[in-house]
């Protein structure tokens, strides 16, 4: 065999004007794949990072593109009109400020979501506290239950959910559930069956088939949300998904993390986030929802979602619209932190302002590349004042950003241009007094607990400094 594949290989060479026609062809592929990447029209520094890195990878670098680039998708924008024509009016008098009205409009026109309002909205801190609320909810559902997570691990937490859904199921409660297929991929048929054997729907987000080779892949993007529904009057969302990594009683290393429980008219809003979730990844008509009466509460909120199917990045306007409205204090909390130019300029100016700037990560993320990027952005923020924290041992996964005492905004998304750009997230801004002071409390507790990161800190060369410079040039495409 290798005597076989040195006769090829010297025959290869020996074609006349090989290299002519490898540069011809290298050029080809540049100027084809380039055109395709500059026409997409996307920030100047992520469109150079794709060309420079593919320009390396002749034809090879077409694949990694075309399964790994950031790609537009096209969902059904008569469905998400009509339906959300069903929404309630904006309620009068709930949001206190002109920024806040601005917030709110920004909010209503990228998304269609409108302000409205929540009766209660309850911050459930780790899993712990999480699933243990969510399946005294689901034991008392009566009509329907829905479901859409990024990740559902067939462990101890995923079994004991699954368990509690058939049980409804049986009874007659409509169950659906939407899980992403990367994220959700250790999930396998075989656990699924008995749920779906009780009567429940279970759905796939971008599955990736070989049947789907000759269409447009979705690799890359993914449904990082996480909505329930409980017949119209409880919904949560939040950072926490359904698997034994973040269930602290399960596991002294569980991931930190941050969810919430919400009841009230913000509820229809998450909903219809899923549904249209749903009807995309089905191809099923929309679902008819049975809801409660109208009931104004006193807690003014708004869901944000965003997603690779809108060029607005809703989340990633309102997080920078919030931090330039701040007047005393802005407080970020993200597992990984890999800011774009506007929000990175939001956060300096804001600081440079003289405005209280926290920022709260993970001492070590779950991915080194992204912790390294993260940390090639320090040295700016300290020098404009942002006081950085650093929690560990265990993993932080919570995705909080505060403003002043009202303003409060908690989801699924990152603060990284996957979640601002690639993924579908979904966010809820709050403007409310008490809630605010809650997660205020919540990360002050938390820094207690963080190192502060010191300008004046120890950089070798070999193992930071220069580690953090590569990644932060991959950091527009990660």
């Amino acid at each position: 065999m290798p005597e076989a594949l040195s006769q090829l290989w010297q025959n290869l060479i020996r074609i006349p004007h090989l290299s002519l026609y490898l540069t011809v062809g290298w050029a080809v592929y540049l100027v084809w794949l380039g055109l395709w990447i500059v026409l997409q029209k996307r920030e100047p520094v992520a469109t150079i990072s794709w060309l420079v890195s593919l320009a390396a990878l002749p034809y090879i670098g077409f694949l990694i593109y075309y399964f790994f680039g950031p790609q537009r998708i096209h969902r059904q924008r008569l469905r998400r009109v009509r339906a959300r024509a069903a929404l309630p009016a904006p309620p009068p008098g709930l949001t206190p400020s002109p920024e806040a009205i601005e917030l709110a409009r920004l909010g209503q026109a990228t998304t269609g979501l409108p302000p409205t309002t929540a009766t209660q909205a309850r911050l459930l801190i780790d899993g712990g506290a999480k699933y243990a609320a969510l399946l005294a909810d689901i034991a008392l559902a009566r009509e329907y239950i829905h479901l859409e997570y990024y990740i559902y691990q067939p462990d101890r937490t995923g079994t004991a959910l699954r368990d509690a859904l058939i049980e409804r199921a049986r009874a007659g409660v409509k169950v659906l559930m939407l899980l992403d297929a990367v994220g959700s991929g250790s999930t396998s048929s075989a656990f699924l069956r008995p749920l779906i054997e009780a009567g429940a729907e279970v759905a796939w987000f971008h599955p990736m088939k070989l049947r789907w080779f000759w269409r447009r892949p979705w690799l890359n993007l993914r449904t990082h949300r996480k909505i329930v529904v409980i017949d119209g009057k409880v919904g949560y969302t939040g950072g926490i998904n359904i698997t034994d990594e973040e269930d602290e009683r399960l596991r002294k290393d569980a991931y930190r993390d941050l969810h919430l429980r919400l009841e009230g008219d913000v509820v229809r809003e998450l909903e219809l986030v899923f549904i249209e979730d749903w009807c995309y990844a089905t191809g099923q008509p929309p679902i008819r929802q049975i809801h409660p009466a109208p009931q104004q509460g006193a807690i003014a909120a708004q869901v944000v979602s965003s997603g690779p199917d809108s060029g607005w990045e809703a989340i990633h306007r309102v997080h920078v619209g919030a931090i330039h409205a701040a007047r005393q204090r802005v407080w970020l909390v993200t597992p990984y932190f890999v800011p774009g130019e506007a929000a990175r300029m939001a956060l300096t100016s804001a600081a440079l302002g003289g405005l209280d700037v926290r920022l709260l990560v993970p001492k070590l993320s779950d991915s080194r590349l992204v912790t390294y990027a993260a940390r090639s952005y320090f040295d700016e923020l300290l020098e404009a004042g942002v006081k950085i924290h650093e929690y560990g041992p265990r993993m932080l996964h919570t995705k909080a950003l505060l403003c002043d005492d009202e303003m409060a905004i908690i989801g699924t998304a990152n603060f990284d241009h996957r979640s601002f750009r690639l993924n579908f997230e979904i966010s809820v801004m709050f403007y409310n007094a008490t809630l605010a002071g809650e997660l205020a409390a919540l990360i002050e507790q938390e820094c207690s607990w963080a190192p502060r990161v010191r300008i004046d800190r120890e950089r070798s060369l070999w193992r930071t400094r220069l580690p953090e410079a590569l990644a932060r040039l991959v950091s527009p495409v990660l």
